[in-house]
């Protein structure tokens, strides 16, 4: 039976049906066939992920590929923003620090298959949607929040990406289907599954349930207890009609999907933090800016509210502009005095680690990374995407939207979601105590920023709220997933640096 066509037991209706048929006939004809075409891989050192990780990147290769390396696990994703790939990195750090050699494979880095041609094209139209809605009140109100929270909320909505799937598994030909098999993304889960993996573990992002993140016959991973309940029942996901339910074998509560080096420092990250405002020294922002980059008037405003906290010596700004190095033109056109208190720190990786290293170690050197603004930005995109998780060490407050950086062991300030579904993360870092909740506009963000640097007692709260989660478990979600992959009850405590 085709599996886009009972999902959990549930059966889809044939105009559904053919709508998810039409969809990939129509992706056969724009982007050619090659489900008869014999890819093969080669795991490769990257400079970013090998030295962090010990992981190895698959790319396209004319050789097969043979043996894979000695316990290896492959990390699935797709580079969609930066959130995926920011659980892959949690996930291979994870899977490192437990012994497991991390193959990173992305499914939209291999331009010459419809499978990449597939995800480009729709990437494309999801980000420009996203820059939309932040210029549109009208089609944020009216298009965009709606499609992403009951528009990708339908079952049906799963049935089209089912049949989408089907056509991203000639990439996987080399790989041997019992591998230990991580995805950080529903395509690549859906894929495996279409191609015969054994072992798929879906590890689900965000904290508001989605029809569009389930991929039946993979074990599916939450972040929360609300999510769970949410997925297990599939609440709402066909309107007020009440579906069958995923069984407990599908699905189960993970924890926060973090990096290993994160998860065991805490302690010691947290209370130098806790140093640094007991000693009054200069409050540590990191602004990051995600792939979307849609965001850039209202990143603009924050930072004219820090500037003279940031010339009092009372704040410091780390911003992080991935690899959009135009972001940093921006930023010069809507703040003319950002360049005299600035320094830039552009492509130059080692420099960037050494930075985060010095600031982590409250060591001075030439990159006074206590006082100004110091900007970052990469053109490998894992090197744009890691500096945030190594500068989030050294920082005493994270300025993200609740994406999947809502989910991380660092004080964060909530500012505007892009995209309804992002609303429930903010929610779930103010109920566990490590964030703020969503600012509502950018007047109330900027007003949270004064308070930060004015009444720094709410931030010696929010570390110690973060001590308190890790004890019970909430960061661990990446041990999980790799224990979950491989199939085996691993101490997670050990690895974690917990104690029962």
């Amino acid at each position: 039976m085709d599996k886009s066509s009972v999902i959990f037991g549930n059966v889809i209706d044939k105009k559904t049906l053919r709508k998810a048929s039409a969809q990939q006939k129509k992706f056969l004809k724009k982007f050619g066939d090659d489900r008869n075409t014999p890819y093969h891989l080669a795991a490769v050192d990257n400079e970013v992920l090998t030295p962090a990780f010990g992981a190895k990147v698959l790319v396209l290769s004319k050789e097969p590929m043979g043996e894979l390396p000695e316990k290896s696990i492959i990390i699935g994703n797709i580079r969609m923003g930066f959130g995926h790939y920011r659980i892959s990195m949690a996930m291979a750090s994870a899977a490192h620090a437990m012994g497991y050699t991390p193959l990173w494979l992305d499914l939209n880095s291999f331009p010459e298959t419809t499978c990449t041609k597939i995800i480009a094209y729709q990437n494309k139209l999801y980000s420009m949607a996203s820059r939309l809605s932040q210029k549109s009140k009208l089609f944020n109100k009216l298009v965009w929040d709606p499609l992403n929270t009951e528009g990708f909320k339908k079952l049906s909505y799963n049935a089209g990406d089912q049949k989408t799937a089907e056509l991203m598994t000639p990439v996987l030909h080399d790989l041997p289907r019992e591998t230990p098999y991580i995805a950080t993304h529903v395509w690549p889960s859906q894929a495996a599954v279409h191609a015969g993996f054994t072992h798929v573990v879906n590890a689900i992002p965000d904290n508001w349930a989605m029809g569009l993140h389930l991929s039946e016959g993979a074990l599916h991973l939450v972040q929360t207890p609300s999510s769970y309940l949410s997925y297990r029942t599939l609440k709402g996901f066909d309107g007020e009609n009440i579906l069958k339910p995923m069984s407990e074998k599908d699905i189960c509560y993970a924890g926060h999907y973090m990096d290993d080096e994160m998860v065991r420092n805490i302690e010691s990250d947290c209370k130098k933090r806790l140093a640094r405002i007991s000693g009054k020294k200069p409050l540590r922002f990191l602004l990051t800016i995600g792939g979307a980059g849609a965001q850039g008037d209202y990143f603009a405003g924050l930072i004219k509210t820090l500037l003279p906290y940031i010339k009092e010596k009372k704040a410091a700004l780390y911003l992080n502009i991935g690899d959009y190095e135009n972001v940093w033109n921006m930023f010069k056109e809507k703040i003319p005095e950002i360049e005299e208190h600035s320094k830039t720190h552009f492509h130059d990786w080692s420099f960037t680690r050494k930075f985060a290293e010095n600031a982590l170690n409250d060591i001075a050197c030439a990159g006074d990374e206590s006082n100004g603004i110091h900007v970052f930005c990469h053109k490998d995109i894992f090197a744009a995407v890691y500096a945030t998780n190594i500068l989030i060490r050294a920082c005493d407050v994270l300025i993200t939207k609740p994406s999947e950086l809502a989910f991380y062991p660092v004080p964060k300030l909530m500012i505007q979601h892009v995209g309804g579904h992002e609303c429930w993360g903010a929610i779930r870092a103010a109920e566990v105590g490590d964030g703020t909740p969503e600012c509502p506009s950018l007047e109330y963000a900027c007003f949270m920023l004064r308070s930060f640097v004015e009444t720094p007692d709410l931030l010696e709260k929010m570390n110690h709220a973060i001590m308190s989660n890790k004890k019970v478990g909430i960061y661990n979600g990446a041990y999980h997933a790799v224990e979950k992959a491989v199939g085996k009850e691993v101490s997670i405590y050990e690895w974690a640096g917990e104690c029962n």
